[in-house]
């Protein structure tokens, strides 16, 4: 589980000199996943816009924010950790606020503030863009006591019937050459393990000409390398209305707009360099989308594609939609028209019911397909999900814990073999950043995702090279600049 303590940002219109001494300091902690990373850069960027900074130490802000994850239980049980830290710090501060945002504030609501009464604010996956307003009138309750009960000077908003609203106008970006665009929210499948669509609500696409003017402001303030997110982001606009009679038809499903037209609008951004996605799913795998794959030269050529398991059975009780041999077929389409992508896959051990013949099938799957990147997860159930009030999780804990190492370990070797076919060969690399452990070291990723270390001039990080590869291991290859110093520029 990824943990992230944002550093500090002056605020966007404290003017040449910066941000006034007295203005208000915000910290926000970031828990689980990218989508919950890109959504505390929205929720800073609307403090900004109010008159805040940001800053990196908990212990000077005067708003504190939790953005949570429920995947996991052990994720939520981190967050209630951490919130309960600060029990004593309100206690010392009373004006200080405290609010918990994301997947668990929209499970669990008004629970937070029954296990964590110092908690101030809870707000949901599609509320948390209202916080300043959320903490203003928070601010203003507490100014007249007398008016408002206890229970009301807490406030609490989960509901999921709007849409996020988005606007990154007069905002400064941060984060250096690579960024997060969600462009999508929500799922509408119903994997029997995932508690997404119970906390994220159902699927809601963002009109392409508005992430075509996030995109360009991100370019516009450096940004080369940008991660297009979604639960199931090549299923892109099938929420979307047919288009209107005359308008022109898109790629996707009657005339509706598609992963595909995206990446072609996005092909366009001058500054954007690489375009990558997380996280795609076997049924909406068409051939336009692999045909855009093919087309685009911006897009990388390695697809986060999840298997989870390798057993027609264990799939149907997980509700996936998909069988092995779609799954197949699918793969098969992929490198029909783009030969050179590299797949990546997600497996979950241990699911309810799982046989040793089921978990054999996966870890022949696994090799069959010769998965780039394997990511392994022990099944843990989890609250309000239909595999947990349909299903019993029936694998002992010690079998979940056996099979998640046996598959870790083919999936090392697979890995290292599909790297190892690189050895010797000159390979494009995208220079993205230097080594903060050896300055001497730049890093890199070839066009098919894979991380490349070698040794060569910061002047080189943003720009393109060759490399010819020395080493590898099951999750990266070091190399040699093929002509020291010389480099394609970006476009």
């Amino acid at each position: 589980m990824s943990i992230t303590r944002h550093q500090s940002r002056p605020s966007s219109d404290g003017g040449p000199e910066g941000p006034a001494p007295d203005a208000p300091k915000l910290h926000v902690v970031t828990f689980g996943c990218q989508m919950n990373k890109y959504d505390s850069e929205l929720v800073e960027g609307r403090f900004l816009k109010e008159g805040y900074q940001t800053t990196g130490a908990m212990e000077e802000a005067d708003v504190v924010l939790f953005n949570t994850c429920s995947v996991r239980d052990h994720a939520e049980e981190r967050t209630w950790s951490w919130v309960g830290e600060l029990k004593r710090a309100k206690e010392q501060r009373p004006d200080l606020v405290v609010g918990v945002m994301g997947c668990m504030a929209q499970r669990v609501e008004e629970e937070v503030f029954k296990r964590a009464g110092h908690v101030d604010l809870v707000a949901g996956t599609r509320q948390f863009h209202l916080l300043p307003k959320m903490v203003q009138e928070l601010q203003e309750r507490r100014q007249a006591p007398d008016r408002f009960a206890r229970r009301e000077r807490q406030l609490l908003a989960t509901d999921m019937s709007e849409d996020v609203v988005v606007d990154r106008a007069g905002e400064e970006y941060a984060g250096g050459r690579h960024a997060y665009l969600a462009v999508m929210r929500g799922c509408d499948l119903n994997c029997t393990y995932c508690i997404v669509p119970t906390t994220r609500g159902r699927v809601r696409s963002r009109p392409i000409d508005e992430l075509v003017r996030e995109a360009e402001w991100y370019a516009s303030q450096g940004v080369q390398v940008l991660t297009l997110l979604g639960q199931t982001i090549n299923s892109y606009g099938e929420d979307m209305g047919r288009p209107e009679p005359g308008a022109p038809a898109m790629r996707g499903r009657q005339g509706r707009p598609s992963l595909a037209d995206l990446l072609e609008r996005l092909q366009g951004v001058e500054g954007l360099e690489r375009i990558r996605l997380i996280t795609l799913h076997p049924s909406y795998v068409t051939r336009p989308f692999a045909e855009a794959i093919r087309d685009y030269d911006k897009v990388e050529r390695f697809l986060p594609l999840p298997a989870q398991a390798g057993s027609d059975d264990v799939l149907k009780r997980m509700k996936r939609g998909y069988t092995m041999d779609l799954y197949r077929r699918r793969a098969d389409l992929l490198r029909e028209i783009v030969p050179d992508i590299e797949l990546g896959s997600d497996w979950i051990v241990g699911f309810c019911g799982e046989t040793d013949e089921d978990f054999e099938g996966s870890e022949r799957f696994l090799e069959e397909q010769g998965f780039l990147v394997n990511y392994v997860f022990k099944y843990d159930p989890r609250p309000s999900t239909r595999a947990d009030e349909r299903l019993v999780d029936d694998i002992a804990e010690s079998v979940k814990k056996e099979r998640n190492q046996r598959l870790l370990r083919i999936a090392e070797r697979t890995q290292r073999l599909r790297l190892q076919r690189y050895v010797g060969q000159s390979v494009p690399v995208f220079v993205e950043s230097g080594s903060e452990r050896d300055e001497r070291m730049l890093l890199g990723k070839t066009p098919w995702g894979m991380p490349v270390s070698f040794k060569g001039a910061s002047a080189l990080v943003g720009t393109h090279v060759r490399a010819t590869v020395d080493e590898t291991t099951s999750y990266g290859m070091s190399a040699r600049l093929d002509l020291e110093g010389e480099a394609e520029p970006a476009s």
